[in-house]
C-alpha cells in the first residue's frame, strides 16, 4: 500500500469508525478485552492517549489497572514540537489539564516519565501488527528515542481491519494489537 493510499484512506477509516451504530457495544467489548490482557502484565508505567474522533477509550480499564497497586502509573502524551516526539506525564482521574498543540488535553504539571508499556490508538490495522496512525510519525519518532523500547500495543475497533496493509519501510511493528474481538495479535 503507497502512502498516498494511507491518506485516502485515514479519512474514510475515521469516518466509518464515527459512523458506528454499535460503537458503544464494542467500546464495552475493548475495555474488557484490554483489562483482562493487563492482569498478567508486570509493567508499572503505561503510556496511553486521549481518545479523539471517536477511538477507543483505555482511560477507565488504566484507572482500574492502577487501582491495584499504588506503584502503577498511567501516562498520557505532550507533544514536544521542536522534536517532533512525546513525552509522557503522569495522568490520573481529576488531574489537571490543559490543551496542546492539536486541541488534545494533556497533563499539567505532572511528571515525566518513560512508559514500560505503550498503548497507540489505530486508525487501521494489517496482519502482523501494522498500525495505521494518523501519518504525523509522532509515534515511531518517540518509540525510535525511548530506551529501552517499550512494549507497543495496538488499540483498534475490529472494523478498522485492512488485510492488504503492510509496514512502510519506518513503520515499527506492534507487539500486540487488541480489539473488540480480542487479541488479534501478539508476539
Amino acid at each position: 500500500m503507497q502512502p498516498e493510499d494511507r491518506d485516502t484512506l485515514r479519512p474514510k477509516l475515521i469516518a466509518a469508525r464515527l459512523a458506528l451504530p454499535d460503537r458503544l457495544e464494542r467500546a464495552v467489548q475493548l475495555q474488557s478485552v484490554l483489562r483482562v490482557w493487563l492482569v498478567s502484565r508486570r509493567e508499572t508505567a503505561i503510556g496511553a492517549y486521549w481518545p479523539i474522533k471517536g477511538e477507543f477509550d483505555p482511560l477507565p480499564a488504566l484507572y482500574r489497572w492502577s487501582e491495584a497497586d499504588e506503584r502503577r502509573r498511567i501516562g498520557l502524551p505532550v507533544v514536544d514540537r521542536a522534536a517532533g516526539s512525546l513525552r509522557f506525564h503522569v495522568w490520573y482521574p481529576g488531574c489537571p489539564t490543559e490543551l496542546d498543540a492539536f486541541d488534545i488535553p494533556k497533563p499539567k504539571g505532572t511528571e515525566v516519565f518513560d512508559p514500560q508499556l505503550l498503548l497507540l490508538p489505530c486508525v487501521g490495522y494489517g496482519p502482523e501488527g501494522v498500525r495505521l496512525g494518523y501519518g504525523g510519525g509522532f509515534y515511531d519518532r518517540t518509540l525510535a528515542a525511548l530506551e529501552p523500547r517499550p512494549t507497543t500495543v495496538g488499540l483498534c475497533y475490529s472494523n478498522g481491519f485492512l488485510p492488504l496493509l503492510r509496514a512502510g519501510y519506518d513503520d515499527l511493528p506492534l507487539d500486540a494489537l487488541l480489539t473488540d474481538d480480542g487479541v488479534v495479535w501478539q508476539r
